[in-house]
C-alpha cells in the first residue's frame, strides 16, 4: 500500500490580518477487487509538481458573481505552489489546531497560496485516465478548511471550489464538486477558532473525506481542481494544503492480515462523518467506527462492506467492500548504511506502510523509537536494530543499519596578513587539519593542482578550501579576504599652477601606476576638500598657495603619495568712495582697492564727465550742472592682467534750492509757539538769531517771547548746498480766535472757503457748520481746512449758518467759541 499526505494552502497566515485558510487534504482511494495502476506521482510521491498543472491569477466580482481567472505556468510559481517534506513535520495549523500534514502520513506536502493578499488566486489540477478494464472505480480525497469571515456578499468573499468533471463526456461530477466560502453557505462540522486577529472572525474544519464514485467510466478521462482566491475587495485571503492518500491495491488498510496474528483491524479511508460495517449480504451489522476490529482473525477470505457518509452537503454517499486474506508480508527496511558527517542527522528506514508496527534498538541519538523512519544523531558509531510487525503481532521481521560518525575540522588558519605589500617580507599563508582530499578555492573557483594542507596566497581573492574524507563526509570551510598587492607609484601633473583668483581652474591629471591589485585614488587640495577619482579638476574660492597631495592605495597598507604646489593669484577687487556735492565744489575720491600681495595694480578711472585718470587718488572734479554722476574704477594687475574688474557708482551732484518766506506766524504773549522749517532730506538747518527759540537747530523749534522776531532759516545739505529761508513771528497779548462774518465761495480766489483763525491755539479740536435747520454740514480737525459752502457734492443756498469751534490753547486750556457765517453768492 503506498500512502503519501499532500496540502493545498490558500490565503495567508499573518496575524495582523487574521488570513482566510482553506486546507485540503485529498487522499484517493481506487476500489476493486482487482490490482489498478495509479495515475503517476498523483500523490506528489516524486517529490514534484510533475503530472499536475499549475495556475496563478486573480478573484474579481462581476455581475453579482465571483469569478475565478486562472492561467496556467510552466510550473511552480514561488509562494504560489510549493512543496514540502513531511520530516521534519509541518506542524500544526494556527487556527484549527489540527496537523498540517494529513494525519494519515505521507512523504510530502503541497501549499498552495501565501499570505499577501491583493485579490490573489491559485489553482492546481491533474487528468487522469480511468483503466479500460476497471468499470467499478471509486476515488477519495480528504479536506480541511479554514476561512475568515469577512461578512462581505456570498459572491464576494473568500472560497475554495472543488471540480471533479469527466473531460469525456464534459460532465461534472456535482455531488463531489462544491465550493466553500464562509458566510452564507451552510457548514457543517466547523468550529469557531480561539486565534482571533484582524477584523473577522476564523472558522475551522478538520480533516473530512468526499468519495468520487467512478464507476462507469472506464476508459474515460477524469480531471481534478482545486481553486483558491482571496476575497473581491484583495483584504481577506486564505491558504490551503493538500495531503494525498493514494491507494492502488483496491484493499483497506488491515484486509491484508499475518497467519500468526493475534487480532485484524480494518480501517476505512480516512474523514468521513460516519462508518457503518456490513457482512457480505448486509445481513449483520459489524460496526460503527473507522477501525473494524476481529480478535481471533476472521476466516480467510471473508468480505466486508462498509458505507461511509460525508459530512452534509459535502460529497457523495457510497459503498466500499473488500476481502480479508492472511497474505500480508511484512519486510523490515532500516534503510542502507549511512555517515553522519560532522553531527548532521541522518534519517534510516523507509516511510511508514499502513498496518505495521516498528521499534529501534538501542534508543541512543534516536529521535523516536516506535516510528518508521526516525532521525538519528549517534555521537559514536552505532549500529541500529528495527523490529517491524504487523498490527495483529504477527509477521515480525528484524534489520540492522550501520550509522557511522565521521567529523571534520572545518578551521580555517591564517598565518601571517589579510592585507600585505610584495616585496616587503609580509605573507599570508592559509591551512586547514590533515584530512583525505583538500582542495582549495579562489573567488568560487577551484585552484588546478592545489590540495595540500597549506596554501601560499600571492594574489588577492577570497579563498576557502572543500574538505572530504573517504567516508563520504564533505565541508566547506570559512572563506577568507586575502588582499595581496604591490605598492603603487604616485604620480601627478597639473596643467597651469599658477593662476588667478576669478575663473581658476586647475586640472590634475593622475600618472600612478600599480605593478598588481586595485588602485584608490585620495586628493588633498589643501583647502580642506577632497575627491576620490583618478583625473579631476578643482576650483579654490579664496587666493592663497596650496599643496596638493595625491594618496595612491592598492590596499589598507599598499600607499605612495605625491604632492605638488599651485598658487591662486589675488585678482585686485575695485573698491572707492565718492560723497555727494554741490555744484561747484570739489569732489574728492577715495581709493580702497586692496593690495594684491605686492603686485603691482594698474588703475583707470572715468569721472563721469569727460575726465579720465590712471593714478591711484585722481584728482578732485568740480560738477557745474546738477544732475547723477557715473564713477568707474578699473584695475588689473601685472599678475591678474585680465580680465579688467571694474566698479561703478551712481554719485548725485545737488544744487541749492531757492529760498522761500514762510507763512507770518503769531504769536501769544509768553506762550509758546511751535515753528516748523523747510523739510529737506539730509539736510541740516540753523535758526538765526537763535533768542527766544528752545532748539536753533531744530527743524521744529519752539518759539517763547513777547516781541516779534524776524529769523533767517539756514538750510545745509549734505552735499554742502546751501539754501536761506525766512519766518517773521508777530505777537499779540491774549489767545484769540476769528472766523469771517461771511464768504463768497464763487471761485474767484477770495473768500472762497470759510475757515477759522487762531493764535495762542495750538491744537483745533474740532470746527463744525450747520445750516439753520440744524443739519451738520461740515466738519474739520485741522485749521487748514475749510468748508467750500458744498454739501455731498452739491451747491448750498444763501443763508446764515452757525459755526462752533473748540480747541486747546498754548496755555492748557480749552476754548471753544460759537458764531454764525453769511453765504454770499
Amino acid at each position: 500500500m503506498h500512502h503519501i499526505n499532500t496540502f493545498i494552502s490558500i490565503g495567508r497566515t499573518n496575524k495582523s490580518l487574521l488570513p482566510a485558510c482553506i486546507y485540503l487534504c485529498v487522499s484517493f482511494f481506487y476500489c476493486n477487487l482487482f490490482s489498478q495502476s495509479c495515475p503517476p506521482n498523483i500523490d506528489f510521491e516524486q517529490g514534484n509538481f510533475s503530472g499536475w498543472k499549475c495556475y496563478t491569477g486573480f478573484t474579481a466580482e462581476n455581475g453579482n458573481q465571483n469569478n475565478i481567472t486562472l492561467t496556467a505556468t510552466q510550473g511552480p510559481v514561488p509562494n504560489r505552489q510549493t512543496i514540502y517534506r513531511a520530516y521534519p513535520s509541518a506542524g500544526y495549523d494556527e487556527y484549527g489546531g489540527f496537523p498540517i500534514n494529513c494525519p494519515n502520513g505521507s512523504g510530502y506536502s503541497i501549499k498552495l497560496g501565501n499570505n499577501l493578499g491583493g485579490g490573489q488566486a491559485e489553482g492546481i489540477s491533474y487528468e487522469f485516465i480511468v483503466p479500460a478494464t476497471q468499470n467499478v472505480y471509486t476515488l477519495i480525497y480528504n479536506y480541511a478548511v479554514v476561512f475568515q469571515d469577512p461578512a462581505h456578499l456570498e459572491f464576494q468573499q473568500p472560497r475554495m471550489e472543488i471540480e471533479i468533471k469527466n473531460l469525456t463526456d464534459n460532465r461534472v461530477i456535482d455531488c463531489s464538486s462544491f465550493t466553500f466560502f464562509p458566510n452564507g453557505s451552510p457548514l457543517p462540522g466547523f468550529q469557531l477558532s480561539p486565534i482571533a486577529s484582524g477584523d473577522a472572525p476564523v472558522w475551522y474544519k478538520t480533516w473530512s473525506a468526499v468519495s468520487i464514485n467512478l464507476d462507469g467510466n472506464a476508459g474515460k478521462r477524469i480531471r481534478l481542481f482545486f481553486k483558491t482566491a482571496d476575497c473581491t475587495f484583495r483584504r481577506h485571503f486564505g491558504y490551503a494544503y493538500i495531503d494525498v492518500n493514494s491507494e492502488c491495491s483496491g484493499r483497506f488498510v488491515g484486509a491484508s492480515f499475518c497467519a500468526d496474528d493475534t487480532a485484524v483491524h480494518v480501517v476505512a479511508p480516512y474523514g468521513y462523518e460516519s462508518y457503518n460495517w456490513y457482512n457480505s449480504n448486509f445481513s449483520q451489522a459489524l460496526g460503527s467506527l473507522q477501525t473494524l476490529t476481529f480478535s481471533p482473525p476472521p476466516a480467510v477470505g471473508s468480505t466486508v462492506a462498509v458505507i461511509v457518509k460525508p459530512y452534509n452537503g459535502y460529497g457523495c454517499l457510497d459503498t466500499l467492500y473488500t476481502d480479508l486474506l492472511d497474505n500480508l508480508v511484512i519486510n523490515a527496511k532500516a534503510g542502507n548504511d549511512t555517515v553522519s558527517c560532522n553531527g548532521d542527522p541522518v534519517q534510516l528506514g523507509a516511510p511508514p506502510k499502513p498496518g505495521e508496527r516498528y521499534h529501534w534498538i538501542p534508543s541512543t541519538g534516536l529521535s523516536d523509537t516506535d516510528i518508521a523512519n526516525p532521525i538519528a544523531l549517534p555521537a559514536v558509531t552505532t549500529i541500529y536494530y528495527l523490529n517491524t510487525r504487523s498490527l495483529g503481532g504477527g509477521c515480525s521481521m528484524y534489520d540492522t543499519v550501520l550509522v557511522k560518525v565521521s567529523n571534520l575540522d572545518p578551521t580555517l588558519f591564517l598565518d601571517g596578513k589579510e592585507s600585505f605589500c610584495l616585496n616587503t617580507g609580509d605573507s599570508a599563508v592559509l591551512s586547514v587539519f590533515p584530512t583525505d582530499t583538500i582542495q582549495w578555492y579562489r573567488d568560487g573557483f577551484q585552484i588546478a593542482g592545489v590540495n595540500q594542507t597549506r596554501y601560499n596566497v600571492i594574489q588577492t581573492g577570497v579563498y576557502h578550501a572543500r574538505l572530504s574524507n573517504q567516508s563520504g563526509c564533505v565541508l566547506i570551510t570559512a572563506s577568507r579576504n586575502i588582499k595581496v598587492s604591490s605598492i603603487p607609484a604616485a604620480s601627478f601633473t597639473v596643467l597651469d599652477p599658477s593662476q588667478c583668483m576669478i575663473g581658476n581652474s586647475f586640472s590634475f591629471t593622475n600618472h600612478s601606476t600599480n605593478v598588481q591589485g586595485e588602485m584608490h585614488y585620495r586628493w588633498l587640495f589643501g583647502d580642506s576638500s577632497e575627491a576620490s577619482v583618478r583625473d579631476i579638476v578643482h576650483t579654490y574660492s579664496k587666493a592663497g598657495i596650496y599643496r596638493v597631495k595625491l594618496i595612491v592605495s592598492s590596499n589598507d597598507i599598499c600607499a605612495d603619495t605625491a604632492s605638488f604646489t599651485i598658487q591662486v593669484h589675488q585678482n585686485p577687487m575695485p573698491e572707492f568712495i565718492a560723497k555727494p556735492v554741490c555744484i561747484n565744489l570739489p569732489m574728492e575720491f577715495i581709493n580702497q582697492t586692496a593690495d594684491t600681495l605686492n603686485s603691482p595694480i594698474n588703475y583707470l578711472w572715468d569721472l563721469g564727465n569727460g575726465t579720465f585718470s590712471d593714478q591711484r587718488t585722481p584728482p578732485s572734479q568740480v560738477y557745474q550742472t546738477a544732475g547723477v554722476y557715473t564713477i568707474r574704477l578699473s584695475v588689473s594687475s601685472a599678475q591678474c592682467p585680465s580680465p579688467l574688474v571694474a566698479s561703478e557708482k551712481n554719485i548725485f551732484v545737488d544744487k541749492p534750492r531757492v529760498g522761500i518766506r514762510y507763512p507770518d506766524q503769531v504769536a501769544v504773549e509768553g506762550l509758546p509757539l511751535d515753528l516748523q522749517a523747510r523739510p529737506i532730506v539730509d539736510a541740516t538747518v540753523l535758526w538765526q538769531p537763535g533768542i527766544n527759540l528752545n532748539n536753533p537747530q531744530s527743524f521744529t523749534p519752539v518759539f517763547t517771547g513777547t516781541i516779534a522776531k524776524e529769523y533767517s532759516i539756514t538750510l545745509t545739505t549734505e552735499s554742502g548746498c546751501i539754501t536761506v529761508d525766512s519766518q517773521s513771528v508777530k505777537i499779540v497779548k491774549n489767545i484769540a480766535i476769528y472766523v469771517p462774518s461771511a464768504f463768497t465761495p464763487d471761485n474767484d480766489g477770495t473768500n472762497d472757503v470759510l475757515r477759522p483763525f487762531m493764535f495762542g491755539i495750538k491744537k483745533l479740536n474740532w470746527f463744525k457748520i450747520y445750516n439753520r435747520g440744524g443739519e451738520l454740514m461740515f466738519i474739520a480737525y485741522e485749521p487748514s481746512k475749510g468748508w467750500d459752502g458744498t454739501y455731498k457734492g452739491r451747491r448750498q443756498e444763501m443763508q446764515t449758518y452757525v459755526w462752533l469751534l473748540e480747541g486747546l490753547g498754548a496755555d492748557g486750556k480749552m476754548y471753544s467759541k460759537k458764531g454764525t457765517t453769511v453765504l454770499v453768492r
